[in-house]
């Protein structure tokens, strides 16, 4: 992936991607039957998706006979990390604490939850005292 910034993606572009990084690489067929069987999409659209996934940088393909196989261009937690920052940045103005109270607020969390939590906390304020982060 070029150092370009990632553009945004649709919700059916995320679910197309979500199929294929397990996969690590995969046919239009091979989405098509990964797609919940709830999910009424046709072959073509598909097919559109990953061709738009490809255009912003998020897949790559190569040919094999007649086939396209396409492979993810991007690590998830790149996308995540794009997807989030997006979210925070529309409905918080860029200050993540109020995302993380409402989750904390709203999600069933165990125990164990809360002491990983707990940890990560304690991790970025090591991170903050060096002065990196």
């Amino acid at each position: 992936m070029s150092p370009k910034k990632l553009q945004s993606l649709s919700p059916s572009e995320t679910e197309i991607l979500r199929l294929l990084w397990p996969l690590r690489s995969g046919t239009v067929q091979d989405i098509c039957d990964r797609l919940p069987a709830e999910r009424d999409i046709a072959y073509a659209t598909v097919q559109t998706l990953l061709r738009r996934l490809e255009k912003k940088g998020y897949v790559a393909h190569e040919t094999k006979g007649k086939a396209h196989v396409f492979r993810p261009a991007v690590r998830p937690e790149k996308v995540i990390r794009r997807s989030v920052g997006d979210f925070v940045d529309k409905l918080f103005g860029g200050d993540p604490v109020p995302l993380m109270m409402h989750l904390v607020d709203e999600c069933s969390l165990s125990a164990k939850d809360y002491e990983r939590l707990k940890e990560l906390i304690a991790q970025a304020g090591v991170r903050d005292e060096r002065g990196s982060s």
